[in-house]
């Protein structure tokens, strides 16, 4: 594994921050500058998992880490499971950072917010969800947002709340919540959207692994409802 650099040294050489969340920082970065030569002027994403002040150090560093592990695990074995999704460069325990391929192109949110519907995409959208849970993976933040159009291509990112799982309940969960993202962010056309992507979910899956998810999903909405009325 790669020696990373210090807290320190992070600080000078990421140049560029796109996003500051609550578990993690996410910086934009050249390739040249991390590992020291040209690979077709590509540029990299950091993800750096920040301290949590309110927790035992000690503890603080095996959560970080642990979650760090987990993710790069994930991701990698999403890669291998078929799904578009960014190419691991270096795991840094030390610092807990991931770096990882820059995924370019367009946000899916913003190319539907334009575009409109095109059915290989929603399509794609299925298959690749239907490949995720047939490897026992739970994405755990489906949207819009966590999905780039790249030369016609649907690309995952955002593995940070993923989790290995075969659970039903979780399928359902993870289907239930990129519903309820369609829902927000493109009502207009969500019916025909979420349609679309449980026809590209049962060409993975299976019908009957659809209708399974799908009374699943129709569960976790009852006891919402429930839980409102209490």
């Amino acid at each position: 594994m790669r020696k990373g650099r210090s807290d320190k040294e992070f600080t000078r050489w990421s140049n560029l921050i796109l996003k500051k969340g609550a578990e993690a920082d996410i910086y934009l970065e050249d390739f040249k500058d991390i590992f020291g030569f040209e690979f077709f002027n590509e540029k990299v994403i950091i993800k750096k998992r920040v301290k949590k002040s309110y927790r035992i150090p000690a503890i603080d560093d095996n959560i970080r880490e642990y979650r760090t592990i987990k993710e790069a695990k994930i991701i990698n074995k999403a890669k291998v499971s078929g799904i578009y999704s960014p190419a691991l460069y270096l795991v840094d325990l030390k610092d807990k950072k991931i770096v990882m391929e820059y995924v370019q192109g367009l946000r899916l949110k913003e190319h539907l917010l334009s575009n409109g519907i095109d059915k290989e995409i929603p399509l794609e959208i299925g298959r690749s969800i239907g490949r995720l849970h047939k490897a026992g993976i739970v994405h755990g933040d489906l949207t819009t947002s966590n999905m780039i159009l790249n030369e016609g291509k649907v690309y995952f990112i955002d593995f940070g709340l993923s989790e290995d799982s075969e659970e039903i309940e979780k399928q359902g969960i993870d289907i239930h919540l990129l519903r309820q993202a369609l829902e927000s962010t493109h009502y207009d056309v969500s019916e025909e959207l979420f349609k679309i992507i449980l026809e590209g979910y049962s060409q993975i899956v299976g019908e009957e692994k659809k209708k399974e998810i799908l009374l699943r999903i129709e569960q976790i909405e009852k006891r919402g409802r429930y839980r409102k009325r209490d």
